[in-house]
C-alpha cells in the first residue's frame, strides 16, 4: 500500500469518526439519557418526610395525623408505589406505610376527629368534603396496588363517608382559599374528578353497588358531564384522566376534541405549562380574576414538569401510543428537565413547577424552601407517572 493511499484511508477513518460523533451528539440532544429513578424516589420520600414534620397536625383519636395535601401527599400516593415497582422493590416505603396508617385512622375517627380547618363552620364543612374524597382515592389506590379483588374494610368505610358527605348537586364541599389550582373557585369540579378516579380505581362502577353508592355515582356523573363545557383546561384534563378509570364519563367526541386541544397547546420545546391551561379564576367573589400575590410571569410562561407530566400521563392512559410525536416530544422534554433542585444543603434530581398564586422563588416570606417546592412535588410525581407510562 502506498503512503498516499494509507493517508487517504486514515483521513477517511477520521472523518467517519467525526461524523459518528456529530450524529451521536445530535441523537443525545434529541433523545436525552434515561432518567434518574433513584434520585426521584429520594426527592419524593424526603419531601413527604418534610410534609409530615411541618404539615398541619390534626387531632385523630388518641393521637395526631398530618393533613393530606393535594400538592404533595396525593401525587405521592399515586406515583410512589408505581416508581417502587419499576425499581423492583416490593415493600412499601416507610412514608407510604405512614400515610396509609394515618388515612385509615382518620376514617376510623371520622365523626369525632379534628377537620383539616375548623376556624369557621364553612371551613369545617369544606374540610370534611375534601377529606372524604382524598381518603377514598388514597385507600382505593392502595387496594389497587395490592391487587385486592374487593375493597378493604377501610376503603369501604371511606366510600360510605364519601357518599354521606356528597352534596345534592353531585360534588363535594371543597376547600377554597383562592389558590389555584387545588383550592379555588373552580376546585370543587377538580375534587369531583378525584372522586370519579376513586370510584373507577375501586371498581365501584363495575360491581353491584349499594343504593347510596348507585345514587351517588349517578349524581357525580351528572355533575361532571353537565358542567364539563364550562371548565378550564386543567379541570377537563383531570376528568379525562379519571375517565380512563371510570368508563363513559366522557363521550368519544369529547375525548377526541380534548386530545386535539392538548396537542395544539404543546410548546415548541415539547412541554406544556400549567399557566397555559387557561381559565384560572382564583376567587368567585372578586370582580376580576387575579391571584392573591404576584407570581413570576416569566417562569409560568415556560413549560413545567407538572403540566407536562400530567398531560403525557393522561394521553398515555387514554391510549395514545409512545411513538406518537406529541408523546415522544413530551418524553424528551421530561428526560431533559430532571434538574438538580437545591433543598438546604442537599440537591435532588427532580422536576420543577411554580405557584400560580405567589412568587415563591425570590426569597419572599412565602418562599421558604418547603413551600417553594410544593408545586415541584406534584411535578416530580406526575413526571414519574408519565415516564413510567411511556415505557
Amino acid at each position: 500500500m502506498t503512503s498516499g493511499r494509507r493517508t487517504a484511508i486514515t483521513v477517511l477513518i477520521v472523518l467517519v469518526g467525526l461524523a459518528t460523533g456529530v450524529v451521536a451528539a445530535q441523537n443525545r440532544s434529541v433523545a436525552p439519557a434515561d432518567w434518574n429513578r433513584e434520585g426521584a424516589a429520594k426527592y419524593l420520600d424526603d419531601r413527604m418526610d418534610v410534609w409530615t414534620a411541618r404539615g398541619k397536625k390534626l387531632r385523630t383519636g388518641q393521637g395526631e395525623a398530618t393533613c393530606v395535601s393535594c400538592h404533595t401527599v396525593v401525587p405521592y400516593a399515586l406515583a410512589r408505589p408505581a416508581l417502587r415497582r419499576s425499581m423492583r422493590v416490593p415493600t412499601p416505603t416507610p412514608q407510604e406505610a405512614r400515610l396509609l396508617q394515618d388515612v385509615i385512622r382518620r376514617t376510623e375517627t371520622h365523626d369525632t376527629h379534628q377537620p383539616y380547618y375548623d376556624s369557621t363552620e364553612l371551613k369545617s364543612v369544606q374540610s370534611r368534603g375534601t377529606e372524604a374524597v382524598l381518603n377514598a382515592l388514597i385507600l382505593a389506590s392502595a387496594d389497587a396496588e395490592r391487587d385486592r379483588r374487593e375493597p378493604s374494610e377501610p376503603t369501604q368505610r371511606a366510600f360510605r363517608h364519601l357518599w354521606q358527605t356528597q352534596r345534592h348537586d353531585g360534588t363535594w364541599d371543597w376547600l377554597d382559599f383562592n389558590l389555584e389550582p387545588f383550592e379555588s373557585a373552580d376546585a370543587a369540579y377538580y375534587g369531583a374528578t378525584l372522586a370519579a378516579m376513586a370510584v373507577g380505581t375501586a371498581g365501584a362502577a363495575s360491581t353491584t353497588p349499594s343504593a347510596a353508592a348507585a345514587d351517588g355515582m349517578s349524581r357525580l356523573r351528572g355533575y361532571l358531564t353537565e358542567r364539563y363545557a364550562a371548565q378550564n383546561l386543567f379541570n377537563r384534563v383531570s376528568l379525562l384522566l379519571a375517565s380512563t378509570r371510570w368508563n363513559d364519563v366522557l363521550t368519544r367526541p369529547q375525548r377526541e376534541a380534548l386530545v386535539a386541544e392538548l396537542r395544539r397547546g404543546q410548546h415548541e420545546d415539547g412541554g406544556w405549562s400549567l399557566r397555559g391551561m387557561a381559565g384560572w379564576r382564583w376567587s368567585k367573589n372578586t370582580w376580576r380574576a387575579s391571584p392573591p400575590g404576584t407570581p413570576d410571569a416569566a417562569l409560568l410562561a415556560k413549560s413545567d414538569g407538572y403540566a407536562t407530566g400530567l398531560v403525557i400521563y393522561t394521553l398515555r392512559r387514554t391510549g395514545v401510543q409512545t411513538d406518537d410525536p406529541a408523546i415522544a416530544r413530551g418524553v424528551r422534554w421530561l428526560k431533559a428537565h430532571q434538574e438538580s433542585v437545591q433543598v438546604g444543603d442537599r440537591a435532588y434530581p427532580a422536576w420543577r413547577a411554580y405557584s400560580l398564586n405567589h412568587d415563591r422563588e425570590h426569597g419572599e416570606d412565602r418562599g421558604e424552601p418547603w413551600r417553594r417546592l410544593f408545586m415541584s412535588d406534584a411535578a416530580t410525581a406526575y413526571a414519574v407517572l408519565a415516564l413510567l407510562a411511556a415505557e
